[in-house]
């Protein structure tokens, strides 16, 4: 599902970006749980960010690089978004569905965490 006008990135740029996004969300939980009683725990080791939640749950996204892809482990099953936009605007697209990545992780984070969450 990579529209035509997706932007072509070595694996380099690949990582760059794909950081950018775990970083953002990242960003986002920390903020929520500064303001509100949540609580969560990011863990992160290289290319894998380890989100788990109060009710034993938890969600990974890892980096898959030579596919330009971001993979998600949700209790919802597993997704790979793949690389569909271009360096100033960034998007990755569900594999099957078309959906946007934040916006599915915005779902997931906020179903497993029970807490209304975007990025």
């Amino acid at each position: 599902m990579t529209p035509s006008h997706s932007e072509k990135i070595t694996d380099s740029e690949f990582k760059n970006l794909a950081s950018t996004a775990l970083d953002k969300i990242e960003g986002e939980l920390e903020r929520l749980f500064e303001s509100t009683d949540f609580d969560v725990d990011l863990e992160r080791q290289a290319s894998v960010l380890s989100i788990s939640f109060p009710n034993k749950t938890v969600i990974v996204i890892n980096l898959q690089t030579p596919l330009h892809e971001l993979w998600v482990a949700a209790k919802e099953g597993g997704f790979h978004f793949r690389w569909s936009g271009s360096k100033k605007s960034p998007l990755w697209l569900d594999t099957k569905t078309g959906e946007e990545f934040f916006t599915a992780v915005s779902r997931y984070i906020s179903t497993q965490g029970g807490v209304q969450f975007k990025v």
